[in-house]
């Protein structure tokens, strides 16, 4: 009887190890998929860390993941960060931004590696327009409170941030966040764009419910108005962090639609 159950138990382990296998396969991407590369963009007060999740999830399909570091000195310092990561492409690439990381990628996003945008509760400015504008006729974020130090530089308010920005987070995450910020020259929503990518590119957007950086209705209307495939889900503004897999699936359909537009 023990030798008969230690078969089972082993037979049953292997039924499981095999399932999860075949579920893995199946989530990969085919060998031939014209599109495989993902350059991911973050935003403001955050860096590029944040996309592990994401970064884990795609690699595991079989894409080639690269993660920008924006210095968020300025939108020309932040497109030539986005860009050099482009050039490194061995092929066509989905430009993926993350809030501000979103003005950055309609920016950039003519360069000639890009096939596809994906806007993760992002902005997303027309080419002779600020991202200050934007936010013009929406309701105000109360709870996403922005510190600008005399430098003009700008942290999100330690006391408001978990609220603000992560509400969804463990309190230790939030707290990593908080205390890793990475200040963003407020200037740069000043600065008038001179390039519009989602213009002659195919856009996806992915918007977060509950962000509370941005006016629900803000988010829906930038969305709609570049003509993006949109995705919602419940999440705080950090859902690059908290919602990987639905920001993997938005990454990965816009990758293989333009594949297929590619064949």
């Amino acid at each position: 009887m023990p030798s008969m159950t230690k078969a089972l138990l082993a037979a049953t382990a292997a039924a499981v190890i095999s399932a999860g296998s075949a579920a893995h396969a199946e989530d990969r991407i085919p060998a031939d998929q014209a599109v495989r590369n993902v350059v991911l963009v973050h935003g403001a007060f955050a860096d590029g860390s944040g996309w592990r999740g994401v970064y884990d999830n795609l690699t595991a399909r079989g894409y080639h993941v690269s993660i920008v570091q924006n210095p968020l000195t300025s939108l020309a310092d932040d497109v030539a960060a986005t860009k050099r990561a482009l050039d490194r492409q061995d092929g066509p690439a989905i430009l993926v931004g993350h809030s501000w990381g979103g003005v950055v990628i309609t920016e950039a996003g003519d360069h000639s590696k890009v096939a596809g945008l994906v806007y993760v509760s992002a902005l997303s400015p027309d080419a002779g327009e600020t991202t200050a504008q934007q936010y013009e006729g929406f309701a105000p974020t109360p709870d996403f409170v922005i510190d600008i130090g005399e430098d003009g530089y700008g942290f999100v308010n330690p006391d408001k941030f978990k609220a603000g920005f992560a509400h969804d987070t463990t309190d230790a995450d939030a707290a990593f966040l908080r205390d890793s910020q990475v200040p963003i020259n407020m200037s740069v929503f000043g600065t008038k764009l001179t390039n519009a990518a989602w213009r002659t590119k195919p856009s996806w957007a992915v918007i977060a419910t509950e962000d509370k950086a941005f006016d629900q209705a803000m988010l829906i209307h930038m969305a709609e108005r570049i003509g993006a495939k949109i995705t919602k889900v419940s999440a705080s503004h950090a859902l690059f962090m908290t919602q990987p897999t639905v920001v993997a699936d938005a990454i990965d359909s816009a990758a293989q639609s333009v594949a297929a537009e590619l064949k």
